[in-house]
C-alpha cells in the first residue's frame, strides 16, 4: 500500500512533535523544572490572581492544560548552525558533494533557512522554567510585603521545595498572618494655617477611617486626594512632598494612631532651606498667543484685545473671535488657582481640532498672583485626505470604493470645522457581465458635509443648564446618496442637527434635535429581482394553480397582474388557503419595501461607560436611546387640515410621513477573571411603535437579528422573526431581544479564543402583520428565543483584534416546537464569521 507524501511529511511532524512533548528535555541536570506554585494562607489554599501574581518565578503558561509553548520551544535545536555544519563536515569531501550538487550558495541559504526557523520556534515557544533559590526568596519577600502593607504588621512567610525524580519540582509558600491591624485614632499636626483650614472643610472626604483596617493603599489615596483638593484650591506650590503620617502601633493591642503631618512649604536657596506658611494664588491675568510658533517666539505682537479679561495677541492680523477662544480657556483672571483648569484647557482645545497641542505656563509674580500665558499653534487652514479599498459582498463580485474629504478650520473664525466629503463606489455585480451590460455595472455616488461648531448653537444662553466644563459642541450634517444598477436603486437625503456633552467622566449625552431623511425608490419594479426568494415562492404558487400556462412569470408586470388576481379573488386561492396568506404576505412587503419614506425624527442618547482605559476588563456600559418621529409634521397636517390619501395616511410632498415612537436599552458588563480570562457579557432590548400615520415601521429603523455582532449560529437578516422559516433575503420586525455571553482566554502570546452563547430573536408587535408565528403575543412567544453557541479564535494586533467565530445553530425556533434542539448543530450547517475587535 502506498503513502502520499504528504501523510508521510504529517507522520513525521507529528512524530516530531510527541518528542518535543517532553517537558524536561532542554532541562539541564541538576536542574528543575517548575511545573506548579501552591500559596496556602493560614493552612488554607489561596487561588487569587491576586496573590499569585506576586510570585517572581511562575510555571510555563499552558493552553487546555497543556504547555503548548514549551513544547514548541523544545522542537528548536540548541546551536543549531553547529550541528548543521558539524555534519557536513562529519565526513571527508561530504560538504563538497553537498555544494556540487546545491552550489555553494544555495548551501548557505539553507543552512540561514535552518537557523531562521529554529530562532522562530525559539521566539514562539517559550524556555522551561528552572526553579532558582533566589527567586523562590523573593517571592517570599513580595508575599510579606503584600500583606504587611494590608495591615498584616506580624505576617511570617516561608516555602518548601518539592524536587520531583522527573527533574521537574513544585513549590509550595506558606503565609501566616496573625490578627490585623485596625486604625484606631487619626490626628492632624498641619503647620500652614491656611492648609489646615481647607484640610478641615474636605475632612469629611478622607479615605482613612476609624475601625477599618490599615491599608497602605489608603494613605496613598489620601496623599492625591489631599493635594488634589489643595492645588484646585489655590495653592500652587503645594506637593505630595510635603504630606507625612505618623503610626504608633506600640502597646496598642493592634490599634493604630495615626498622625497626619502636612509641612510648611520649602524655599530653597544656594546653601539653606527656609520653611514659611503656604499662600492661597490668584490667577491676575491670562494671555492668549493665538499664532505661537518656536520660530516667532521673540517677534512681538502686532495685533491685541482684551475680551472679558483675557489679553489676546496676534503676530498677524487676529484670525479668531475672542469668544471662541475664551469659551475654550478654563484659566479665568481674577480667580483662585486650581490645577484642574489646566487640564480641562487642554481637552477642550484639543477638541476643537483647531490647533496643535497646547502650551500652558504659569508665571508667579511678586504680589502672591500667577500669569498664565496660553500657547496656541494653528493647524493648516485646509485638511485634505484620501482613502480607497476593494471589496467583495454578497451582491457583487468585485468593488473599488474611494473617499476623498476636505477639512477646513475657522470656517466663520470661531474654531468651526467643516468637512466636505464624497464617496463613490464602482462594481461588478455577481449578475453582470453579460454581453449587453457592461463590467462595472454597479455605481453609487455621495457627498456629505458637516459642520462643528465647538459650544451650543442655541438662541438662548445655555451656559447655566450645560456649562461649558461638559465640553458641548453642535454638529449640522446634510449628505445625499444616490445608487444605481443595483437592488431598487435608492436616492437618500438626510439632514442632522446635533447636540453633544459630557455630563460627567462616565456619562456621554447626544441629542438630535431634528433628524430627516427621505427615501426614495428609483426602480421598484426590479423588486422581484433583488428578493429572488419571495419571487420563487410567488412563481411556485402560480405554476401549481396553473396561473400562466406553466411559464414563468415576469416581473412585474405579470407578477404584479397575478398578486391582484389573487386578492381579488380571481384565482382558485381562497382566503383561507395558506398560499393566499403566502402571496398576500409578500405584497404587503413588497409594498412597505419599494415605499418611499419620509421621516422626521428627534432622538435622545444616553451612554454611561466607566471603563479607566483601552486595557481596562472589568467594566460596565449603559446605552440608552429614545427616538420620536413624525409628530411636527402630524401637527402640520392637521392645522393645515391636509387631506389623507387611499391609505388613509397624510402626505407631505407627496410622501407619507413615518410616525412612531422608538426605544433600545443596551448593557455591557466586562468581569476580569484573571490570567487574561474575560468574561464579558450583554443585553439588548428594543422597541419601535408606529403610530398615527404609520401602521409599521420603516426598513432602515426596524431590528434585525443574527451576523457577526449579534446572534453568530445565524447570518445577518436570516433571524426570524420568531418561529416563521422565512425564505426573505432580509428579514426585519420592531422588536427585538438578545442576550450574549462570552469566555475569553489566552492561548499563547497574541492568540486568544472565546467560547460564547448567543440568544435572542426578533417579532413584531403593534403594527400590521399578524401571522401569529412572526408576532410577539404573550410571554409564551419566549420560547421563540434562538440559541446559538460556538467557539471562535482571536489575534491582537494591538490597534485591532482580528476575530474568527463558528457559530452553532443550538435551539432553532423555525422547527415545530418539542424538535428543536441540535437539529443544525454540525459544521455542514455552521456560521462562519469574521470581524474586527469584539462583538461587545
Amino acid at each position: 500500500m502506498k503513502l502520499h507524501f504528504s501523510k508521510i511529511v504529517l507522520i513525521i511532524v507529528f512524530t516530531g512533535f510527541l518528542y518535543s512533548c517532553n517537558s524536561v528535555k532542554r532541562v539541564p541536570e541538576n536542574e528543575h523544572l517548575l511545573v506548579e506554585n501552591t500559596i496556602y494562607v493560614n493552612d488554607k489554599k489561596n487561588k487569587s490572581e491576586r496573590i499569585n501574581n506576586l510570585l517572581f518565578q511562575q510555571r510555563n503558561k499552558k493552553a487546555v492544560s497543556i504547555p503548548l509553548r514549551l513544547y514548541i520551544y523544545n522542537t528548536a535545536r540548541p546551536n543549531i548552525d553547529s550541528i548543521i555544519n558539524g555534519k557536513l563536515d562529519s565526513k571527508s569531501k561530504r560538504r563538497n558533494r553537498v555544494e556540487s550538487f546545491l552550489s555553494k550558495k544555495q548551501l548557505e541559504r539553507y543552512i540561514q533557512a535552518r537557523v531562521g526557523f529554529n530562532n522562530w520556534l525559539k521566539k514562539t515557544g517559550e524556555a522551561p522554567i528552572i526553579v532558582k533559590d533566589v527567586k523562590t526568596q523573593k517571592s517570599e519577600n513580595q508575599l510579606e510585603k503584600y500583606y504587611f502593607n494590608n495591615g498584616w504588621f506580624n505576617v511570617k512567610t516561608s516555602s518548601k521545595t518539592n524536587k520531583l525524580d522527573n527533574k521537574t519540582a513544585t513549590i509550595d509558600y506558606y503565609v501566616e498572618t496573625g490578627e490585623p491591624y485596625i486604625i484606631d485614632s487619626i490626628s492632624t499636626k498641619i503647620a500652614s494655617p491656611v492648609v489646615d483650614s481647607l484640610y478641615k472643610f474636605t475632612e469629611n472626604k478622607s479615605f482613612i477611617k476609624p475601625n477599618k483596617q490599615y491599608r497602605t493603599q489608603t494613605f496613598n489615596l489620601e496623599k492625591e486626594r489631599i493635594t488634589s483638593e489643595l492645588r484646585n484650591s489655590g495653592v500652587y506650590h503645594f506637593s505630595q512632598d510635603y504630606i507625612y503620617f505618623e503610626m504608633d502601633t506600640v502597646k496598642t493591642n493592634k490599634k493604630v494612631n495615626v498622625e497626619l503631618q502636612i509641612l510648611n512649604r520649602a524655599i530653597r536657596t544656594e546653601d539653606t532651606v527656609l520653611r514659611q506658611p503656604f499662600n492661597i494664588y490668584k490667577v491676575k491675568e491670562v494671555n492668549i498667543i493665538t499664532d505661537y510658533s518656536y520660530e516667532n517666539r521673540n517677534t512681538d505682537s502686532s495685533d491685541s484685545l482684551v475680551y472679558k479679561g483675557f489679553n489676546l495677541y496676534s503676530i498677524g492680523k487676529m484670525r479668531f473671535k475672542p469668544k471662541a477662544l475664551t469659551d475654550a480657556i478654563f484659566i479665568t483672571p481674577n480667580k483662585v488657582f486650581r490645577d484642574k483648569d489646566r487640564s480641562n484647557t487642554f481637552r477642550h482645545i484639543n477638541n476643537l481640532q483647531t490647533f496643535k497641542h497646547p502650551s500652558i505656563e504659569y508665571i508667579e509674580n511678586p504680589d502672591t498672583t500667577l500669569t498664565a500665558n496660553v500657547l496656541l499653534t494653528p493647524l493648516k487652514k485646509f485638511g485634505l485626505n484620501f482613502s480607497a479599498e476593494v471589496s467583495q459582498s454578497n451582491i457583487q463580485s468585485v468593488g473599488l470604493s474611494f473617499n476623498p474629504s476636505l477639512l477646513m478650520r475657522n470656517v466663520f473664525r470661531g474654531a468651526e470645522t467643516l468637512e466636505l466629503s464624497a464617496f463613490g463606489l464602482i462594481g461588478a455585480s455577481k449578475d453582470g457581465g453579460d454581453e449587453s451590460d457592461p463590467f462595472f455595472d454597479i455605481n453609487e455616488l455621495g457627498v456629505d458635509l458637516k459642520l462643528t461648531i465647538p459650544r451650543l448653537f442655541f438662541p438662548f444662553n445655555t451656559e447655566r443648564v450645560i456649562p461649558k466644563t461638559m465640553f458641548p459642541s453642535t454638529r449640522i450634517s446634510i449628505a445625499t446618496s444616490s445608487q444605481t444598477n443595483v437592488g431598487l436603486d435608492k436616492q437618500t437625503v438626510s439632514a442632522i442637527f446635533n447636540y453633544k456633552w459630557y455630563a460627567s467622566k462616565l456619562v456621554t449625552n447626544r441629542l438630535d434635535l431634528f433628524n430627516i431623511q427621505y427615501i426614495r425608490n428609483l426602480n421598484p419594479d426590479n423588486y422581484f429581482g433583488v428578493y429572488g426568494n419571495s419571487y420563487d415562492s410567488l412563481n411556485e404558487i402560480s405554476q401549481e394553480i396553473d396561473y400562466n400556462n406553466g411559464e414563468d412569470l415576469t416581473y412585474p408586470d405579470q407578477t404584479d397582474m397575478f398578486i391582484n388576481d389573487v386578492l381579488s379573488g380571481n384565482t382558485s386561492l381562497e382566503p383561507e388557503d395558506p398560499d393566499y396568506d403566502t402571496v398576500s404576505n409578500i405584497n404587503e412587503r413588497k409594498i412597505r419595501l419599494t415605499e418611499n419614506n419620509l421621516i422626521f425624527a428627534s432622538n435622545f442618547n444616553y451612554t454611561r461607560d466607566n471603563r479607566e482605559n483601552l486595557y481596562d476588563e472589568t467594566f460596565s456600559i449603559f446605552r440608552f436611546k429614545v427616538e420620536l418621529a413624525g409628530n411636527l409634521f402630524s401637527a402640520i397636517s392637521k392645522i393645515g387640515n391636509l387631506q389623507k390619501n387611499d391609505a388613509g395616511q397624510y402626505e407631505i410632498l407627496n410622501v407619507a410621513y413615518s410616525q412612531y415612537v422608538k426605544t433600545e436599552f443596551d448593557y455591557i458588563k466586562h468581569w476580569d477573571l484573571s490570567r487574561k480570562n474575560v468574561l464579558a457579557i450583554r443585553s439588548f432590548v428594543g422597541i419601535a411603535i408606529p403610530y398615527g400615520n404609520s401602521t409599521n415601521i420603516p426598513f432602515s429603523k426596524s431590528f434585525f437579528a443574527g451576523g457577526t455582532n449579534d446572534n453568530r449560529a445565524w447570518t445577518a437578516y436570516s433571524l426570524g422573526p420568531g418561529s416563521l422559516d422565512s425564505n426573505d433575503e432580509f428579514n426585519e420586525a420592531n422588536l427585538k431581544l438578545a442576550f450574549n455571553i462570552e469566555h475569553r482566554f489566552n492561548i499563547f502570546e497574541k492568540f486568544n479564543g472565546a467560547l460564547f452563547i448567543d440568544t435572542g430573536n426578533i417579532w413584531n408587535v403593534f403594527d400590521d402583520v399578524t401571522d401569529n408565528r412572526a408576532t410577539f403575543t404573550n410571554f409564551s412567544s419566549l420560547g421563540d428565543i434562538a440559541i446559538g453557541s460556538g467557539f471562535g479564535l482571536r489575534y491582537d494586533f494591538g490597534f485591532a483584534v482580528f476575530r474568527f467565530d463558528i457559530g452553532f445553530k443550538t435551539y432553532d425556533p423555525s422547527y415545530p416546537s418539542g424538535d428543536r434542539w441540535f437539529k443544525d448543530y454540525n459544521f455542514a450547517n455552521a456560521v462562519y464569521n469574521i470581524g474586527i475587535n469584539y462583538p461587545f
